[in-house]
């Protein structure tokens, strides 16, 4: 596998977003061109390409086809390198980062390992605010599921006496930084993890509600020989 074949694999917007679709969890090709807004012809070329790469792989179940990630650990950190790497480099990120990330949410937010602690010491309030949908397939033990839109109307069921920890996709994902805002205009004491799912799972930590293991993926053979 030529490192040229994974750098053009990346270099692409959709593909990015399935990626970044697929470390929420195992996904069939008709739910992965309905939300990239993408036809299935388009999304199946666009997972070929990922799939040669090596950065998604595919088992069959009855008639679907379902891709994941070939390898949660290492391609999350590659997507968080890719990020950090254009936080550095593109000066509009950097405007975007300032502008809205820092000046949304100055306070520091829980780490992963931070998060995992209080948890067992039950201290903290832990809200998913993704779509329902992605938090069946994995998600932070003990989390409560309010999507983002729905948060509003759901404010009563969050208790007063304990920190709201919210978080969504990942690090970039405004999801998080939106719910803090709304906790903390209504009295709670919130903030937002790090990350997101994928880091935390890609981290060993555990998760619940993920489905049964996966076959072993078609055609793809795990460490594959650089050449």
């Amino acid at each position: 596998m030529c490192l040229a074949e994974i750098a053009q694999a990346l270099g692409h917007a959709h593909r990015l977003e399935l990626l970044e679709a697929l470390g929420q969890g195992e996904r069939s090709v008709e739910e992965l061109a309905a939300r990239a807004g993408l036809t299935f012809a388009n999304t199946s070329r666009h997972l070929q390409i990922l799939r040669r790469a090596r950065l998604v792989g595919p088992r069959r179940d009855g008639k679907r086809m379902l891709y994941s990630l070939a390898g949660d650990a290492e391609i999350v950190q590659l997507l968080h390198a890719l990020g950090r790497v254009g936080e550095r480099n593109a000066a509009e990120i950097e405007r975007v980062m300032a502008a809205y990330f820092r000046a949304r949410d100055e306070l520091e937010p829980v780490s992963r390992e931070d998060l995992a602690a209080r948890l067992r010491d039950g201290l903290v309030t832990v809200l998913d605010v993704r779509p329902e949908d992605e938090f069946r397939l994995g998600h932070v033990p003990g989390a409560l599921n309010i999507p983002f839109p729905q948060l509003e109307r759901h404010l009563a069921d969050l208790p007063h006496d304990r920190e709201v920890v919210a978080y969504c996709r990942g690090p970039y994902c405004v999801l998080s930084f939106e719910a803090v805002a709304m906790l903390r205009a209504q009295g709670f004491t919130a903030r937002r993890l790090v990350d997101g799912l994928p880091e935390w799972k890609a981290s060993g930590l555990p998760v619940e509600g993920v489905a049964a293991e996966p076959a072993p993926l078609i055609g793809y053979r795990a460490n594959p020989p650089m050449r």
